[in-house]
């Protein structure tokens, strides 16, 4: 079944779109950021085990960008994020996040510095307005440039050795730097990130360059089986890694329709970013203030007896009073065991006497089961090789 069958505007294709639609078996497609990405290829289990045993390839295309230039680019995204864009060094990135005045995520994403005043932001959503009101006073050009720019994630145990083939030697770069390279004519920059929370890169370039840089990649890989993937298996990864999605485990604070649905970092565990040193930036106060009196929320891992997915389950405490809900639930093939990711209520963080109601289809109807669940540390799954410098050669 096609998945877009009931979208009435038609979505963008990709660059990669005349090589995924030829391997996209089940036809299956769904919309990001207005384009049409593969859901699955044809088999997620083998999608899944590329990731984790080979060499994947997914279309990053739909990713957002914007393009953040000027003399004061550093000074200008210190005062947006909650990192210290300024300490980044040239040739590098992290993970970071923005929040609104009240200190709620708006977004998260990477930043790539290029340049001493030459930034790329990835993301989810769309912010141009916001970014652009938010310049005023710095001398700063911002722009999207999600059209301008083609990209592939190349993740697995296998990746390094993959682009080792293709001519490029990427033995010797660390996490979270990057690196160029000459491709026909033009520059390719491989950056040794992901969102599999494995050995993994993203490869960066211009859309002329998309197809013979596919059929390339492709070439080279055939020795390690590389294999296009789907969201759906990429999905399966991520819950693996414990990463979070924007409106998926979390509203961004510009979209959530009630006040109690927006999330601060430290409610999604993620106020170890936070550079209190730097100076002001967009919900410094709000944030200090939190610091002082506790969050209300808290994401956890889970750990979920049986193999039933408890995704979009609600939590108990005491099997009697609602705690919290579960975002994003899987079984994984890596740890062999079902795994959650949830939001709670501060107070029952540390998971004492936590049930979770799934309803699950036995014998042609559904039946509510009440399972305890375990709060367990994430990543669920978090091998050596992802920080390995060099990455071992498969």
């Amino acid at each position: 079944m096609n998945d877009l069958t009931h979208f009435e505007v038609p979505l963008r294709q990709t660059p990669f779109h005349a090589r995924t639609a030829v391997l996209n078996k089940l036809n299956r497609w769904g919309p990001w950021a207005g384009y049409m990405t593969a859901l699955c290829f044809g088999d997620e289990a083998m999608e899944h085990t590329a990731i984790r045993n080979g060499a994947s390839v997914y279309d990053l295309c739909p990713m957002v960008k914007y393009r953040v230039t000027g003399a004061e680019a550093a000074a200008f995204l210190d005062r947006l994020t909650i990192r210290n864009a300024g300490k980044l060094p040239v040739g590098s990135v992290h993970y970071t996040v923005w929040c609104d005045d009240e200190g709620r995520v708006l977004d998260d994403g990477t930043l790539f510095r290029h340049g001493v005043g030459d930034y790329l932001i990835c993301c989810q959503e769309r912010h141009l307005p916001w970014l652009l009101a938010s310049s005023a006073g710095y001398d700063v050009a911002v722009r999207e440039v999600t059209e301008e720019v083609a990209a592939l994630s190349l993740q697995g145990p296998c990746s390094a050795s993959v682009l080792d083939a293709a001519g490029f030697d990427v033995w010797g770069l660390k996490p979270f730097r990057m690196v160029r390279f000459a491709f026909q004519g033009g520059k390719v920059t491989v950056s040794r990130t992901g969102f599999t929370g494995d050995l993994g890169y993203e490869l960066w370039m211009e859309p002329a360059q998309a197809l013979p840089f596919w059929d390339h990649l492709f070439a080279s890989g055939a020795p390690w089986g590389i294999r296009p993937i789907g969201t759906d298996a990429l999905n399966l990864a991520r819950i693996e890694a414990g990463f979070i999605i924007t409106n998926m485990d979390f509203i961004p604070a510009d979209q959530a329709l009630r006040e109690d649905r927006a999330r601060s970092p430290f409610e999604l565990g993620l106020d170890w970013m936070i550079d209190w040193d730097k100076g002001h930036f967009t919900g410094r106060r709000a944030l200090l203030a939190e610091k002082e009196a506790g969050s209300d929320w808290a994401l956890v891992g889970l750990d979920v007896p049986g193999n039933i997915s408890a995704e979009g389950s609600i939590l108990y405490h005491g099997k009697k009073r609602e705690a919290g809900f579960v975002t994003a639930a899987a079984w994984s093939p890596s740890v062999k065991r079902s795994v959650a990711l949830a939001q709670v209520e501060a107070k029952y963080r540390k998971g004492d006497d936590l049930w979770v109601e799934i309803y699950a289809l036995r014998e042609l109807q559904y039946v509510k089961l009440m399972l305890p669940v375990t709060v367990v540390e994430r990543p669920f799954f978090n091998p050596a090789r992802k920080r390995a410098t060099p990455p071992g050669r498969f």
